[in-house]
């Protein structure tokens, strides 16, 4: 290897040498600080990840609307849900400030069904049934039903579902082996076999749901808040409690719970269209609300037997039952995206 001699005598600088000339700011002006960012809340930082996701703040809208709707629909509406009026008897919907562009103006196969019974006195935005009842004021009547449904199995979903699921996985052994053996054996039976059965005892009808709903609806929370327990029960904060002296079940539900509580709440919005569903589902097939109460799912029963020669009446009731179970979806899923780090997105 060659060495290279550098005489210092002559004015030559080592390579490894630099001066004041060999460094150009990169802004000549302003001196190089590092920038500091405002603190803020995490319920500010759920927010703005929240708002980022326009697909959730879609659902929250529309959920909002068809909340107000279904406290307000049947009270400006003039007409009960359970008011038979054989005159105005299958009559298309009329809604008279969309009339004008030839869309809902009581038209139907090219004639005034309106003109044609003389039924000037009254008009039916989403048209009438069989029996001249308003399904204006039914689809709003029967969106409380479902609503009420949903809000039932959020309730039952966490008062219930997670009580269980945080109990059997903080325990474990024992415990834990009996809980999970009993979570199987409920489902393994259909909800449909359940609301039969609890239609021989108790009237048919919303209290018939919501007990299926206590036995079976809440195994899904159990098994997700079982599983976060199980993650969290070895964490430091857990053992420090048990150290102290801490109580099972204040750990459980003032140290472990509130740590989960985001994630409950997520899949307890998830676990709305599936309640929904199930409501419509059985008051489809006969076993939900009755006569002449409304829910969507009995709207929807009726209206599919005259679907060939009244669509509309069929129509308005499956909108707002897939409007419902589409925002509630994006709503959870804006949620969610919301509140787990590992699934938030710059």
């Amino acid at each position: 290897m060659s060495e290279t001699s550098i005489d210092l005598t002559k004015g030559e600088k080592p390579q490894d040498s630099f001066t004041a000339e060999d460094f150009v700011f990169v802004q000549e002006n302003e001196k190089l600080m590092d920038k500091t960012y405002k603190a803020t809340s995490y319920a500010k930082d759920v927010w703005v990840h929240f708002t980022k996701n326009k697909g959730a703040v879609v659902g929250c809208i529309i959920i909002t609307i068809i909340i107000l709707m279904a406290i307000i629909g049947p009270m400006i509406s003039g007409f009960r849900f359970d008011e038979i009026q054989l005159q105005y008897q299958n009559l298309p919907p009329k809604i008279p400030f969309l009339s004008n562009l030839g869309i809902f103006n009581g038209f139907e196969k090219g004639v005034d069904v309106y003109a044609k019974k003389g039924v000037s006195d009254a008009i039916f935005w989403f048209g009438t049934d069989t029996n001249g009842r308003d399904l204006f004021t039914r689809v709003w009547e029967g969106t409380r039903v479902s609503l009420i449904i949903a809000l039932v199995a959020v309730v039952i979903d966490i008062v219930v579902g997670m009580s269980y699921g945080l109990i059997s996985g903080y325990f474990g052994g024992k415990v834990d082996m009996v809980m999970q053996r009993i979570v199987e054996i409920l489902n393994g039976i259909p909800t449909l076999v359940v609301v039969t059965l609890l239609g021989l005892v108790l009237p048919q009808g919303m209290v018939s749901i919501i007990f299926a709903l206590m036995i079976t609806g809440w195994i899904g929370m159990s098994r997700i808040s079982r599983a976060e327990v199980l993650k969290l029960k070895e964490s430091e904060y857990v053992l420090a409690s048990k150290t102290l002296g801490a109580r099972n079940m204040a750990i459980i539900f003032k140290d472990i719970m509130p740590n989960i509580f985001g994630q409950l709440i997520i899949m307890s919005m998830f676990s709305v269209p599936n309640a929904i569903f199930t409501e419509a589902f059985l008051s489809f097939v006969g076993l939900g609300i009755q006569p002449p109460a409304a829910s969507l799912g009995s709207l929807i029963s009726d209206g599919y037997k005259s679907l060939t020669i009244h669509p509309y009446m069929l129509l308005s009731s499956i909108i707002v039952l897939a409007l419902l179970m589409l925002s509630f979806n994006l709503f959870a899923d804006g949620l969610r995206d919301a509140f787990d780090p590992n699934q938030k997105q710059s």
